[in-house]
């Protein structure tokens, strides 16, 4: 290949999409065994390549020569051939350094906990530390003369102010997993996760539902991707083309979602949002019957409605993993939290508020089948849906105006925000 990322396991990576818009040079992604890692140097069959997990320490023995910010970290993750020789540079430290100052924070004077003694964590410890870090505590799951155990982390540090999370822990495919409890941190003022998909971790969501200002790592791939292009083709490029990248980058792939009551039009403005964002439609019921091979109200019949919210949060789980989709949820979604969750991780929510004359009960909607449960239904609900959204948008008017309103306040979000 010319150009690439080498790591073990490649299935979340965005890095091929963010090169292919940085210049017109292949880029390939190519998962390399543990075992294979030595004839993959020693046959230097590349121009250039990014070094993901677990290569970051593990390519340096192979290496002509490192640069000195590499040197300092111990970890490389930008390879370039120079006529049969190797030179490794670490770009992530300009990515590290980027979303710090992306995300507003600055950590001169502060006490910083990093989670996890990988490559990343070495970088993340070097920023910090240059940027005047007043104290900076490594942690990790098993103590060591360089990191403290999570159990002690709980009982000796809890007075952090800032945590970044360099481990795995919480990225695709399961997403689920959360690295540490931060209700236990009452001093913490911003918290940062390396990992960039899903776009917002378990870890992320928890910190902005208790106000901490919180951003995941897909700033820092896009950085890093940039610095390491232009080493790649000793080059440099306009210093907007980082934030130009990174909002291109959340436009194609955060899912925008859409919740709200039975019949408030979800299916048909998704239909027409689709189109609008040039992104798949999803619709979650019409999924649930596919691989159910039933209706959803024989499934209510037949199986009862805890089958159904069963079935549901597990096709929730899985649509909520991908990206760059329109998601048309079923109105009682928002009944376990955990699927707001799940759909926010890489999704932006709108709440299509449908006044309740306008709802029309069906026979195919179990839970709103006539004009009583459908008033009781969103006597429940109205409430949540308010509170679970990102955006209410004004369901009484025709389903193109509402998809507009929906698509520009998306666009704009990302764009300026």
């Amino acid at each position: 290949m010319k150009y690439g990322c080498i790591g073990e396991r490649l299935g979340h990576s965005f890095s091929k999409e963010i090169h292919g818009l940085i210049g017109e040079y292949e880029y390939e992604l190519r998962e390399v065994e543990r075992d294979e890692l030595e004839k993959f140097a020693t046959d230097k069959d590349f121009l250039g390549i990014n070094v993901t997990i677990p290569y970051k320490e593990r390519i340096i023995p192979y290496l002509y020569n490192i640069d000195t910010s590499a040197e300092k970290i111990g970890s490389v993750n930008t390879v370039v051939n120079r006529g049969g020789r190797l030179f490794g540079y670490n770009t992530d430290y300009f990515g590290m350094e980027s979303l710090l100052e992306h995300a507003g924070i600055d950590p001169n004077g502060k006490k910083v906990v990093i989670l996890g003694t990988g490559g990343t964590s070495k970088t993340a410890y070097t920023v910090v530390s240059d940027l005047g870090a007043r104290e900076i505590v490594k942690v990790s799951r098993r103590e060591s003369e360089s990191a403290i155990s999570y159990e002690r982390l709980y009982r000796e540090h809890t007075d952090a102010e800032i945590i970044i999370n360099t481990t795995p822990v919480g990225m695709y495919p399961t997403s689920d997993g959360l690295s540490l409890d931060i209700s236990e941190f009452g001093s913490l003022v911003r918290v940062i996760d390396a990992v960039y998909n899903p776009i917002r971790t378990h870890l992320i969501q928890e910190a902005l539902a208790r106000g901490i200002a919180a951003e995941g790592g897909l700033y820092m791939l896009v950085a890093q991707a940039v610095r390491a292009s232009e080493i790649f083709l000793d080059t440099s490029y306009p210093e907007d083309t980082i934030e130009k990248i990174y909002n291109r980058i959340i436009i194609d792939k955060e899912n925008v979602v859409l919740i709200g009551m039975p019949s408030s039009g979800k299916s048909t403005v998704g239909k027409i949002l689709s189109e609008m964002l040039g992104k798949r439609l999803v619709e979650t019921d019409k999924i649930i019957e596919e691989k159910s091979g039933i209706t959803i109200p024989e499934i209510f019949e037949a199986e009862g409605e805890a089958a159904f919210r069963e079935k549901e949060s597990e096709i929730i789980a899985e649509v909520a993993n991908g990206n760059g989709a329109v998601i048309s949820t079923g109105g009682g979604v928002l009944l376990r939290p955990v699927n707001i969750e799940r759909l926010r991780r890489n999704g932006r929510v709108y709440f299509i508020d449908r006044p309740l004359e306008l709802l029309t009960p069906t026979k195919d909607r179990p839970t709103a089948s006539d004009r009583a449960a459908i008033e009781k239904r969103y006597t429940e609900r109205y409430d949540k849906y308010l509170s679970l959204c990102d955006r209410r948008v004004d369901g009484a008017k025709d389903a193109h105006l509402v998809a507009k309103e929906i698509a520009e306040d998306f666009l704009n979000e990302n764009i300026y925000n």
